[in-house]
């Protein structure tokens, strides 16, 4: 990381930093300003310890005096060692005694930097360092740089506040620094993406990624690793931290079992002490994990024994009952009929953890039905993972795979067994469209299933509830899904608690509360990382719903953040969802007026739909619907209305399928897209009593968002017909409705179709000082934003208005949704504008 050269006015040789260093103000000024006289920095190879030492010697003090002795790693002997500290501070070396007296009498500020100390362990030389620092003189810092923590008495220095030490992580170059490191390199073909997942920040990857740019970065890497690593190690250490990478995490009585009984856990320490890139894993103070570009790295690699070490860490993870860790070794060892029975331990909830619906749908593409559907228990988990999927032939065809176990020995095991078909056929149904038959099985479901099977329960009353929402029944919505919630909750099942809690989400944003909706999926999404559940899938749902949430009150930024994060691990998961990503995307993007973009995301939706055989009844509609608001908003109605007719065809008359889940307000935008179409091209058919229908169904139904959606459109087209009374009352009604429920999208969507239409009628909004009986903030609020503006932190908030740290957040996160802004500067500048606070 650096170069040697003489430097003139330091004795002895300083570092030259290399042109490629970046300058870290972040890591050195607390260096520099520290008063401790022994600085520490512990890190494997290649984190920077040198370069970060070397720009803190070039900026001493001139009065000063800086040495520096590159020790190169190697192992001295206790008088080597001495000769060489001697010789570079100057002294006449005598023996160790002298040396220790001239060390404590000396008196000249100096600081001296010991370079890649020792690496192999060496307790004879550490304890001569651990007294050579003892003995040393105030005057003198010690700036120690080292790939192992040498065995020293630290917890003295560090209770004296003599030991100022750092670690790999701190080390580690963050984003921005990385984009820095970039812009100086323009033509590395590489972004911050793609080095970041290379390198994690490693100095030595990041490096590695920028010097290759698109060609092999992963071999330039090898070779270093042969070089700084593996040529340090033992062979039987190089064998055992090979398979320790291949190991998703790992600890002392794992590698006693893979190793040799009193052989592991000694490799194990040996591997820590010479700092071979081994980690906490997930901060965890009992599980460790080799760093995990490097673990990404082996497993890329050829390596013909994984087998044998995946099959004995399965036989670890099973006799520790530890299912989920089990069976991902038994799939990684190629035990498939292992795997499977692995899957006897696990239930409905396990889908929604790590990558087990993936894993799943891989099996039964693999291994078919003989091996995969050889228990009732494991068609459930099959057939939830095709649905999950949006696979709808595949689960019909698992589902029946339950006829198999029947007859059952007694009729009440036999009607158990075919609730257990009816549960799973009403799902089926249920996402495609057939909403009577659906409801009469989850019904009936209901009636048989027994308390064992309470997933079953819960997912019935979830589909119930998703169908109450669908027809506008948000009591009984709110109804059923607290009773999901209570059961849920009853079997301590964060997992199914935070998938219930989607629907919760939905109720909430009908009711016209979409910031209630936003606060509660971070709420629920906070939890799951808080409890380190790994619900990779279920996360991916909630930041497209929070995406969602966060598009309809105007907050762009947000929900672009949400919706690249919830396609991502869509994708990855190969949840059908996924569809909502793009489609959000798409709506940021004609929101930007670049519709070429916004056609993309709603292509590439359709074509990803299409290769993974989704039904069209999951994203047609919608993808039409997208682009009917698209076309109209470019003045292309006739192109509006061929679509949006044709799909209502599907949703009228007495075979009418239900609309997707995720959809709840599907039909009615529809219905009101066809009567703008057919307004602008003059074709229309009572267009206000159409409207007025839907928005007194709508008004009915409790549903405030799409009330002040319709009320909008209703002003759009009598203001179109020449109606100016109804379009200025019906235009005022949307506009505060849509102020007071935080849906902006839809004002937006207004001004897109007709770019004039607010601004003829008088009624853009103005930054007018609001008076005290329309402030739209409570007096809580007040007194929150007014300490906001004071620089008060969340934390200090709290302790003033003695209230909970969580009760500030959701009082700063309503703030935020009342004044349409996206951050706490923004909303204290809006409410002095707005005149609601001096």
């Amino acid at each position: 990381m650096t170069a040697m050269t003489r430097c003139l006015d330091r004795p002895g040789f300083m570092p030259r930093l290399s042109s490629h260093h970046l300058m870290r103000p972040r890591l050195v000024e607390p260096l520099l300003t520290a008063p401790a006289r022994v600085k520490l920095l512990c890190a494997p190879a290649g984190s920077g310890k040198s370069a970060l030492f070397a720009e803190c010697a070039l900026q001493a003090p001139a009065s000063w005096q800086v040495y520096w002795l590159p020790l190169n790693g190697a192992t001295l002997s206790p008088l080597d060692f001495c000769q060489r500290l001697a010789q570079g501070l100057g002294l006449a070396f005598v023996d160790e005694a002298t040396l220790l007296l001239d060390l404590s009498r000396w008196h000249t500020s100096a600081w001296l930097f010991l370079d890649d100390y020792c690496r192999a362990p060496a307790p004879e030389l550490d304890a001569l360092l651990d007294r050579v620092l003892v003995a040393s003189s105030p005057a003198l810092t010690w700036w120690l740089g080292a790939r192992r923590r040498p065995i020293c008495n630290w917890p003295r220095l560090l209770l004296d506040d003599e030991l100022w030490e750092g670690s790999a992580s701190e080390l580690a170059f963050d984003p921005a620094e990385v984009q820095q490191l970039i812009a100086r390199q323009p033509g590395s073909g590489q972004n911050l993406g793609k080095v970041l997942q290379f390198s994690a920040g490693w100095c030595a990857g990041v490096r590695i990624a920028l010097l290759d740019g698109d060609g092999h970065p992963e071999r330039t890497l090898l070779d270093y690793l042969q070089h700084e690593l593996f040529s340090t190690l033992a062979p039987e250490l190089a064998e055992a931290w090979r398979v320790l990478a291949h190991l998703p995490r790992f600890n002392a009585q794992l590698c006693e079992h893979l190793f040799g009984f009193g052989d592991g856990a000694d490799y194990l320490r040996d591997l820590q002490a010479l700092g071979a890139f081994i980690e906490p894993w997930e901060d965890s103070p009992d599980w460790l994990q080799v760093f995990t570009p490097l673990t990404q790295l082996l497993l890329d690699q050829p390596w013909p024994a994984k087998r044998s070490w995946h099959r004995r860490a399965c036989q670890w993870f099973t006799l520790g009952q530890d299912w989920q860790a089990a069976f991902e070794q038994a799939l990684l060892a190629e035990e498939y009929e292992v795997a499977v029975s692995l899957l006897g331990h696990f239930s409905f909830e396990d889908l929604f953890r790590q990558q087990n619906a993936v894993l799943l749908l891989r099996l039964h593409e693999q291994h078919g039905d003989e091996l995969m559907l050889g228990s009732a228990q494991l068609v459930g988990l099959v057939t939830a993972a095709l649905l999950f999927a949006g696979r709808f032939d595949q689960a019909a065809q698992c589902i029946d795979q339950l006829a198999r176990f029947t007859p059952q020995p007694s009729a009440q095991l036999q009607r158990q067994l075919l609730a257990r078909w009816q549960a799973q056929w009403g799902w089926l149904l249920h996402l495609g469209g057939e909403a009577a038959q659906a409801r009469e099985h989850f019904l009936q479901a209901l009636e048989y299933l027994p308390d064992s099977a309470w997933t079953s329960r819960l997912m019935c009353l979830s589909g119930l509830t998703q169908q109450a929402l669908l027809r506008g029944e948000l009591d009984v919505a709110q109804t059923l899904n607290r009773e999901a919630l209570c059961l849920a909750r009853a079997h301590a099942s964060l997992l199914l608690e935070a998938l219930l809690e989607l629907d919760h989400a939905q109720l909430l944003e009908q009711r016209g509360a979409p910031y209630r909706a936003q606060s509660l999926l971070e709420n629920v999404q906070a939890m799951l990382l808080g409890q380190r559940l790994k619900a990779g899938p279920l996360v991916g749902r909630i930041a497209l719903r929070r995406g969602h949430l966060a598009l309809r009150q105007g907050h762009d930024a947000v929900a672009a953040e949400c919706f690249e994060a919830g396609l991502g691990i869509c994708l990855h998961s190969q949840d059908k969802r996924v569809l909502y990503g793009f489609l959000g995307l798409a709506l940021l993007a004609a929101n930007q007026g670049d519709y070429a973009q916004a056609f993309i995301q709603l292509r590439d939706a359709e074509r990803l739909m299409q290769q993974r055989h989704v039904p069209e009844t999951v994203y047609r509609a919608v993808l039409l619907l997208l682009s009917g608001h698209f076309w109209l908003q470019q003045g292309r109605a006739e192109l509006t209305l061929e679509a949006v007719t044709r799909v209502l065809r599907h949703y009228r008359g007495p075979k009418a399928k239900q609309a997707p889940p995720a959809t709840l307000e599907l039909i009615p935008r529809l219905e009101y897209l066809q009567v703008l179409a057919e307004v602008k091209l003059h074709r229309a058919v009572d267009p206000i009593a159409r409207l007025r229908a839907l928005l007194e169904t709508t008004r009915q139904r409790g549903m405030l968002c799409l009330e002040a959606e319709l009320h909008l459109v209703l002003g759009e087209v009598a203001w179109q017909i020449g109606d100016r009374p109804l379009a200025l009352h019906s235009l005022e009604a949307g506009l505060e409705l849509a102020s007071r429920c935080q849906v902006q999208q839809a004002v937006r969507e207004l001004r897109l179709r007709q770019p004039g239409l607010l601004g003829e009628l008088g009624l853009e909004p103005e930054e007018y000082p609001v008076c005290a009986g329309n402030n739209p903030l409570s007096q809580r609020e007040l007194e929150v934003l007014q300490l906001i503006a004071l620089g008060n932190s969340n934390l200090e908030i709290a302790e003033q208005l003695f209230i909970s740290l969580h009760t500030v957040k959701t009082h700063a996160r309503r703030i935020h949704s009342k004044l349409g802004v996206e951050r706490r500067t923004q909303a204290v500048a809006k409410a002095k504008t707005l005149g609601l606070m001096a």
